[in-house]
């Protein structure tokens, strides 16, 4: 599981998982930075959905800045990614809703 630590939706997705019976191996993309090759390989399992254009990243980034591409804008901010990002076997899941829940068995 990719995100940051200090977001509430990763550590509830944590706990909840690990409640499960998961083990979760996370990464704090802002602590242990994602080098240009693993973005890259993140995007191509992604696509641009990895970018959060409703988060407060976002909205504070100037129209130039927006004007990147995904590797340029998460490379320079990786707040900006959508989060939490789950690589579990084949399953590549973003965030923490119902439909990722019950992907990994999960009440939700």
């Amino acid at each position: 599981m990719y995100g940051l630590g200090h977001c509430s939706t990763c550590q509830k997705a944590q706990a909840e998982l690990e409640a499960a019976g998961w083990q979760v191996d996370f990464r704090d993309v802002a602590k242990a930075p994602l080098d240009q090759d693993e973005w890259r390989r993140m995007i191509a399992e992604f696509g641009e959905k990895l970018v959060n254009r409703a988060s407060l990243t976002w909205r504070g980034m100037s129209e130039d800045e927006r004007a990147g591409t995904p590797l340029q804008m998460l490379s320079a901010k990786p707040s900006l990614m959508k989060r939490p990002a789950i690589v579990e076997g084949d399953k590549r899941l973003l965030g923490w809703t119902a439909n990722v829940k019950r992907a990994l068995g999960v009440a939700a």
